[in-house]
Formats: structure tokens, C-alpha cells, sequence
């Protein structure tokens, strides 16, 4: 009995295997092929009408859906969802890869405008380093030592005792003043390099003032200094005569230059 049983059930698991059966549908294929890729094609549309139209089957399928075959509603059609999708997707992928270079543009322009104003920066201006640095280095490096230097020991005294070096090293320090505060205020390249040339000039007309200053005081001095050897000569005194005047006008405008 149990041999029976057996046999009863293999026989009924191979009649369910070969049950089974490939169904190959050409209708639902070609559905599945329009609905996500291939083309809208309306002579894929089975079944089709038939001889003069009179396929019952066509009629039960596509008569209560007349405009079915008309519309094509792929996703990846020309005027699809997806396409749709995509191209907006490349439209704001191009927009944005514009606003992010006219972004980059923005930064390296307001990079470029701080280095140009930044008064951090302007020890670095090409046009400082190479001319209004060596130029105004008088004035950012003066010194007692540096300004009486190149003068005789008579004339130092001079300008000393007469305030003249009191009044040059205060004209300095304003002037210096000024030029710091022109590089360290924040403000255009061109602005600042006019501020160095005009404080250039400045110090030009300063330095012509304080030459002729220092010049006059040592002329003053040489003048003194004749005036006491001719008080102090005796001989030039008792030979005096109102003649010797008119001999030494003569021979000056005989020896004159100009």
C-alpha cells in the first residue's frame, strides 16, 4: 500500500511539472517593449483589425480605448516624463555650473580688489618696493646722525642752537605720520601710489628748504668768521683809505661771473 502511495504521488508531481508551460504572448510583449523603451509603433498594437477591420478581437480590445494608440506615454519618449526629467536635470546641471564659475569670478575679483586696497598689503605693492621705498626712506629712517652727517661740525652747532633741527625733525614726523597712515589706511593702489608721490614731492621742496637753511647758516658763519679776522687785523685797519673801497669794488666787477 505504501509502495502505492508512493508511486500515486510521483506521478502526480511529474503530471504538475509538465504543467508548466512557457507562455509567449506577442501582445504583451511588444506592450512591455513600447511602455519602457522601444518605439510607439501602431502596427505593434496586436491584435490588429483584420480584413476590412472585422476582428472581434480588435474591436473587444482597442474599441473602448480609441485613443490608446495615439498617445505615447513612454517614459524616454521625445515628450516623456523621464526626457523631461533629464533635460531639466542638464538645464539646472548647466545653470549651476554657471552661477558656480560667475561665483568664482565674484571671489577672485573681490580677492583681487582687497589685495589692491588692503593696507595689510601694501608693503608687497611691486611699485613701492622698487622706487617710493628707497625714495621716502629719508623720512621713515631719519635720525639725528643721518640728518647732521653730511654737515660741518661749525654748522651743526649752528642749526642746533638755532632750533633748525628742532623744526626739520618736526616736519619729518608729520610727514612720516602721513605716510604711514597712507599705507596702512585701506583705500584704491592708484589713490595710494598718488599719496606716495605727492608726499614724495613734499619732502623734495622739505629737503630743498632745509639746504638752503643749512646753507645760508653756513654762510653766515664763513661771513662771521671774516668779519672777526678783519676786526682782528690791524694792519688792514691803519692802511685803510676810502680809495681801497673803490679798488675793491673795481676788481669784483672786474672778476665778476655773471
Amino acid at each position: 500500500m505504501k509502495k502505492l502511495l508512493i508511486a500515486f504521488t510521483m506521478c502526480c508531481l511529474i503530471q504538475a511539472a509538465y504543467a508548466q508551460k512557457l507562455i509567449v504572448d506577442e501582445s504583451i510583449r511588444y506592450q512591455q517593449e513600447r511602455m519602457v523603451f522601444k518605439q510607439w509603433d501602431k502596427n505593434k498594437f496586436t491584435p490588429t483589425s483584420g480584413f476590412l477591420g472585422l476582428n472581434p478581437y480588435y474591436w473587444l480590445t482597442w474599441g473602448l480605448h480609441p485613443n490608446y494608440k495615439k498617445t505615447d506615454i513612454r517614459p524616454l519618449s521625445p515628450a516623456g516624463p523621464q526626457t523631461q526629467r533629464l533635460a531639466l536635470t542638464a538645464a539646472m546641471t548647466a545653470a549651476s555650473n554657471a552661477y558656480s564659475l560667475e561665483s568664482d569670478t565674484l571671489r577672485n575679483t573681490s580677492l583681487l580688489e582687497i589685495a589692491n586696497q588692503s593696507g595689510a598689503l601694501s608693503a608687497a605693492d611691486p611699485l613701492w618696493l622698487l622706487y617710493y621705498k628707497k625714495e621716502l626712506s629719508p623720512v621713515l629712517e631719519y635720525s639725528d646722525n643721518s640728518i647732521l652727517a653730511p654737515l660741518p661740525q661749525a654748522v651743526r652747532s649752528k642749526v642746533i642752537s638755532e632750533g633748525l633741527l628742532s623744526w626739520y625733525k618736526n616736519e619729518l614726523s608729520m610727514l612720516k605720520e602721513r605716510i604711514e597712515g597712507a599705507r596702512n589706511a585701506d583705500m584704491d593702489r592708484g589713490s595710494r601710489i598718488l599719496t606716495y608721490h605727492r608726499m614724495l614731492l613734499e619732502y623734495r621742496a622739505l629737503e630743498a628748504t632745509w639746504e638752503t637753511r643749512t646753507a645760508t647758516a653756513k654762510k653766515n658763519i664763513n661771513n662771521s668768521g671774516a668779519q672777526e679776522k678783519i676786526k682782528s687785523d690791524p694792519a688792514m685797519s691803519k692802511t685803510w683809505t676810502p680809495e681801497t673801497d673803490e679798488q675793491i669794488a673795481r676788481e669784483i666787477l672786474k672778476n665778476r661771473k655773471y
